[in-house]
């Protein structure tokens, strides 16, 4: 993939998603081009940035550290450079440690990885099985996931890691670079 998409955004931007872009970039400390190429469906700009307001982000729901281990296995999982790029923002504020970012981004056996605990191997590796295509989460499997996590945590982990797998088909779909090509893009051919 190069430094370009495979589309230029539209030359006018609707308000709304100016002010979404404004926002993300407040967010990330980015110029992402994802919200710029969206604008040429408002409808799917709208619906994406509904979808990211309402993720899990670790208040109240599952604590940050396995909420970013999610997001950033997803990325993998998918081979998303953009996904990886956004999803392993400061990640070790989440208390991942450069280690552990290693491990994941070679790929290493779960049961390799003596720091993470039982509840976040069995969260990683749920994300790998449902970031596949098919999906493969067998009863067993499964049942090993409920000895370990409520209903309602479950349903987060799949819907966090359903998110990042959306997002990574849009935007590889639309050839968007990684998120730190993105300011960089030259969109004038």
């Amino acid at each position: 993939m190069g430094n370009t998409a495979f589309i230029k955004p539209p030359a006018k931007i609707p308000f709304f998603i100016k002010l979404g872009i404004a926002i993300s970039k407040k967010i990330t400390k980015k110029d992402l081009l994802a919200p710029k190429l969206l604008a040429w469906y408002p409808k799917a700009a709208f619906s994406s940035g509904v979808l990211e307001a309402m993720v899990a982000h670790g208040n109240n729901d599952l604590n940050k550290r396995i909420l970013k281990l999610i997001r950033i296995q997803s990325s993998i999982s998918i081979a998303c450079p953009f996904c990886l790029d956004m999803n392993s923002f400061e990640y070790e504020k989440n208390g991942i440690s450069d280690e552990e970012m290693s491990n994941l981004v070679n790929q290493v056996n779960l049961d390799l990885i003596e720091t993470f605990s039982l509840k976040e191997k069995l969260a990683l590796e749920y994300t790998i099985r449902i970031s596949k295509t098919p999906v493969d989460v067998p009863l067993s499997f499964f049942e090993k996931l409920r000895s370990e996590f409520t209903e309602r945590e479950i349903v987060i982990l799949a819907s966090t890691a359903a998110q990042v797998n959306y997002w990574a088909r849009l935007l590889k779909s639309l050839g968007v670079p990684p998120a730190g090509f993105s300011d960089q893009c030259d969109l004038s051919d």
